[in-house]
């Protein structure tokens, strides 16, 4: 099958993967700003840019979209790592510069400047785009939302990666910070970053309103099921964000180390259980596509990875439908490929990825 793409995901996360908190910002607090702050030292951080795109590798990730730190030297070692291996990355230095601890913010200038030199060095380079990266509003004064959106407008073909509607206390300190907002969405739409290559995260708890502004600006939510469950964050309801009179882009992704798992697979599993208790089917058709072409069309990459289509790169996992005695005995049942490729949603990991491949080179 194509390659799996991570839509959301957090490289300097991975040594607090399943570090238990009371929810989404007692976890940023205690876990998620400490551990970022390493990041500063960027021999740290290119050995780490390198752990985490061998862990991707191994679950057959081949292409993300990939939070950094505030540091922009962490961004630079990320991309030179990608970039030896032949991957598909897009990244950015977070912007951020409030309500987090001095280790882990920058200011509107420095922000604005690292992320200009970024993209002047790593934006179309090879196989890498730059994503403008706000952590999300409750870390940006307006000044720096603001910053944020002219560097949207004078580099339009970058993307926007933020959070957004993850969690009721996030929400709230939303209202207060920003009382003069309609709502979530409204905050980024003030300062323009709503649009075709806006990418948010979460979107757990939007309203009709929202979902008609983010379908009217053609942005993609990605769906986090793992990390939503893991923080209590909320069930995201896919078929209400897809509603055939509005749908919104819906994508998915592992939101490491919120998330529990680096396996798009076991992603999925978890979204279809979502999805059911939301009343919701996710199908395993569904599922694939949402994890390599439906990921790669929101992102705007769809000719180059996502499909075993014609001149795209050749990025491709080979899944072994047996890899494990309880896969092998439920594949006994299977007669349909639908229902073998439900099997490895539900009950595959990296023991059944076989072998993966990015521009045709066997990792």
């Amino acid at each position: 099958v194509p390659g799996f793409i991570d839509a959301h995901v957090h490289f300097p996360q991975q040594r607090m993967i399943a570090a238990p908190a009371k929810d989404l910002l007692d976890w940023l607090n205690r876990f998620a700003y400490p551990e970022e702050a390493c990041y500063s030292d960027r021999d740290f951080a290119a050995a780490a840019a390198d752990r985490f795109l061998s862990k991707l590798i191994s679950h057959g990730t081949t292409s993300a979209l990939a939070f950094s730190s505030v540091h922009k030297g962490a961004a630079d070692c990320l991309f030179q790592a990608a970039e030896r291996r032949g991957m598909c990355l897009i990244t950015g230095k977070t912007m951020m510069d409030r309500n987090a601890p001095n280790s882990v913010l920058d200011t509107v200038e420095t922000s604005a400047r690292d992320s200009a030199d970024l993209i002047a060095k790593w934006h179309q380079a090879d196989r890498m785009r730059y994503a403008i990266t706000v952590r999300f509003a409750v870390t940006s004064t307006e000044a720096q939302l603001q910053a944020a959106g002219e560097l949207y407008r004078d580099y339009p073909n970058c993307l926007m990666h933020t959070h957004i509607s993850e969690s009721a206390g996030e929400i709230e300190i939303v209202k207060q910070l920003f009382p003069w907002s309609k709502d979530y969405t409204d905050v980024y739409d003030r300062f323009d970053l709503l649009g075709a290559n806006s990418v948010f995260a979460h979107g757990i708890h939007l309203s009709e309103r929202e979902c008609q502004a983010l379908h009217d600006a053609g942005s993609m939510v990605v769906h986090c099921p793992t990390s939503n469950n893991f923080l209590g964050s909320g069930l995201f309801d896919i078929g209400h964000l897809r509603a055939p009179e509005r749908p919104v882009n819906v994508g998915v992704a592992t939101d490491v180390a919120g998330g529990t798992s680096y396996s798009m697979l076991q992603t999925l599993g978890e979204a279809y259980k979502v999805a059911m208790l939301k009343g919701r089917k996710l199908t395993a058709y569904d599922g694939f596509y949402l994890a390599t072409l439906g990921n790669a069309r929101g992102l705007g990459m769809e000719c180059d990875i996502g499909s075993l289509a014609q001149g795209t790169c050749a990025d491709l996992v080979v899944l072994d439908p047996v890899a494990t005695d309880v896969l092998a005995a439920r594949n006994e049942l299977s007669e349909t490929l639908e229902d073998a490729l439900f099997a490895l949603m539900m009950l595959g990991d990296d023991r059944a990825v076989h072998a993966v491949y990015i521009k045709g080179q066997r990792q």
